[in-house]
């Protein structure tokens, strides 16, 4: 199937998408991925399962939603599997990429689908949080737009990735967070380099210039063994630098920034 799709197409999905379709489509547009399950969690509180499922086969079909093929392997089976993004409809509709041409999501291996839903859990979490009245989410930016290209020590144009940004309002105060979502897959050294690279980013000073502060770096983690290993690599941190950071499980992200960013 080709990436094309005219201005009739689009305007006829526009006039008959509901306001469902439109907040999952919003979702995606920050996240990349999300699961049966995360949707319907987001956006269809009081719906059956079966309905859900059915409408979002009718935006697959409408190539709003694109369905990813199973991951070979994988432990995900039967609708609540299925992983979603954006097809070429959907992009044009959330006016992702301004000015690109639209495509199709390309295949991608099981790691890479492991960790951006991991992402997704922790967003998800936050809204539900928000819902309830906990926290309120002035901004959650994900990949790409959370990443930051600096000027290195030496010269050198230096990007550094965060999974995502995120400004949170808690208790009348604005919360800056970097989230790093670790699935325990990465070796200590290369932890370490990742934070290095923090480190020089919030060295440079380009942040404070651009928001008038620098997010603290948020780890998610799998397990308190994993949580261990973060720990170490961040005590490892000269000075003030090992302030930057902080590590908190995954499934208890919302306990984590209801506590404040202030070291």
């Amino acid at each position: 199937m080709t990436g094309s799709i005219t201005g009739n197409e689009l305007y006829r999905l526009r006039t008959g998408l509901a306001e469902r379709d439109w907040q999952v489509i919003s979702t995606l547009a920050k996240v990349r991925l999300a699961s049966s399950d995360q949707l319907e969690a987001l956006h269809f509180a009081g719906v059956s399962r079966r309905r859900a499922q059915q409408r979002l086969a009718v935006l697959v079909e409408r190539r709003v939603l694109a369905r990813l093929p199973r991951v070979i392997g994988g432990v995900r089976a039967g609708s609540r599997g299925h992983v979603y993004a954006l097809d070429v409809a959907g992009q044009r509709l959330a006016d992702l990429d301004r000015g690109r041409r639209p495509r199709p999501p390309k295949p991608v291996g099981r790691r890479y689908i492991d960790h951006v839903l991991a992402v997704t859990a922790a967003y998800v979490r936050l809204v539900l949080a928000e819902r309830a009245g906990s926290v309120r989410i002035l901004q959650f930016i994900g990949e790409p737009g959370a990443w930051r290209t600096f000027f290195g020590p030496g010269g050198g144009r230096l990007t550094v990735n965060p999974d995502a940004y995120v400004v949170l309002l808690v208790n009348s105060d604005e919360d800056f967070w970097f989230l790093e979502v670790d699935l325990g897959t990465e070796f200590a050294p290369t932890l370490t380099r990742k934070c290095n690279l923090y480190r020089s980013y919030w060295q440079s000073g380009t942040e404070e210039a651009r928001t008038g502060v620098f997010p603290r770096v948020l780890w998610l983690v799998p397990n308190e063994r994993r949580a261990e290993v973060l720990r170490q690599v961040i005590r490892r941190q000269p000075g003030e630098a090992a302030e930057l950071f902080d590590v908190a499980l995954s499934d208890a992200v919302v306990e984590r920034v209801l506590q404040g960013a202030a070291p």
